[in-house]
């Protein structure tokens, strides 16, 4: 991770001097459009990453905005074109025109007619997109088709029609990976979870009312709330037909492990777990449970930690995904700057969890 990360987010968070001396002697482009410098030697401003000369400290100022540094008389560079959007910002704008056809199209587009639409060579458009979304083009238009099958599974007619709908061109292509796609067989999907047998338990914690879930593979959800019948309400909107049944004697059992899991964080979470998601989001979810307890981790490192440096918004996407609390510490997920940020069950249950592990490392 860049330990440069941008802090200011409004004007009362303005960097220091000492602090954006620091992002031009880097060219740190994470502060581009945060400031800009200007030399008075030459009478030209620019972003904090232009690869011109380094100038001598003694010669630069630093401007909030374009218009404050033009106001001062300076002219903009030639060079890295302070008052255009940063190659940054241009690159996310192609790689989001890329994703939008590929959600477009009735079957994935190739590589080469994608990295022509947005005005790139075929292999750096395919490094591009890897770095800004943690998955290939390939992999997020795969995504893109299972997330149209989950939706239309339900009011499909049939099985075939539903995946034909989403742009599958085989069902045999569709059938191999249906049940990691859909976390169950694609007849049982669309039968909202018909067949599926998810036994669940609520209980009292610390931090309110929890609920445990378990599907025959293992724990497939963890809520927190403050009412049990919202949590059960919320396990059978995700299993509309599935089968709940409230666990028997035994399964207290598993309720009170994650009970303790909750109250004395950092023992260990040994259950095992039916987790289902796209690549991106287990990727994600695994890399959460490395972080030891007591100690937090940015969404950037996260990012970093998993190969996709580019993709922080995609991990906060994958961590607000996050079904199953505290077992995958989304928790321990903290903004660049050390503040919490939000967190599915409430960001004061969130400092709840990690002031209780602090205390006992």
């Amino acid at each position: 991770m860049s330990p440069h990360a941008p802090l200011v987010t409004k004007p009362s968070d303005r960097l220091s001097d000492a602090a954006c001396w620091e992002a031009v002697l880097d060219r740190d482009a994470g502060f581009d459009g945060h400031f800009y410098y200007s030399v008075d030697t030459t009478g030209i401003y620019c972003r904090p990453s232009c690869p011109a000369k380094r100038p001598k400290r003694a010669h630069v100022q630093f401007h909030d905005t374009v218009e404050q540094a033009e106001a001062a008389g300076f002219r903009a560079c030639k060079r890295c074109r302070p008052g255009r959007p940063s190659l940054a910002a241009q690159h996310s704008a192609r790689i989001a025109k890329a994703c939008r056809m590929i959600e477009a199209a009735e079957t994935p587009p190739p590589l080469p007619e994608l990295a022509a639409a947005v005005g790139l060579s075929p292999y750096h458009f395919h490094r591009l997109f890897k770095a800004a979304l943690g998955v290939t083009p390939k992999a997020y238009a795969a995504a893109h088709r299972d997330r149209r099958v989950r939706e239309g599974l339900p009011g499909a007619a049939t099985v075939t029609e539903a995946l034909y709908d989403a742009g599958f061109n085989s069902s045999g292509r569709f059938y191999a990976t249906a049940t990691e796609a859909l976390g169950m067989s694609p007849r049982t999907y669309r039968a909202g979870g018909a067949g599926t047998e998810i036994r669940y338990a609520t209980g009292t914690c610390s931090l309110g009312t929890i609920l445990v879930a378990a599907s025959d593979e293992g724990v497939c959800a963890i809520f927190l709330g403050d009412a049990p019948e919202d949590l059960v309400a919320e396990l059978r909107e995700r299993f509309p037909r599935a089968a709940l049944r409230e666990g028997d004697a035994a399964f207290a059992a598993l309720t009170a492990k994650t009970i303790t899991c909750v109250e004395a964080p950092g023992e260990p979470f040994d259950l095992p777990l039916d987790i289902k998601g796209t690549a991106f989001q287990l990727r994600v979810w695994e890399a959460l449970r490395h972080i030891p307890p007591g100690t937090t981790a940015s969404y950037a490192e996260i990012a970093e930690a998993i190969g996709a440096p580019d993709a922080v918004r995609a991990v906060a996407g994958a961590c607000a995904a996050n079904k199953i609390a505290v077992a995958i510490p989304c928790h321990r997920v903290v903004r660049s700057d050390g503040a919490l940020s939000g967190y599915r069950w409430g960001v004061e249950r969130k400092r709840a969890l990690l002031g209780k592990e602090k205390s006992r490392r």
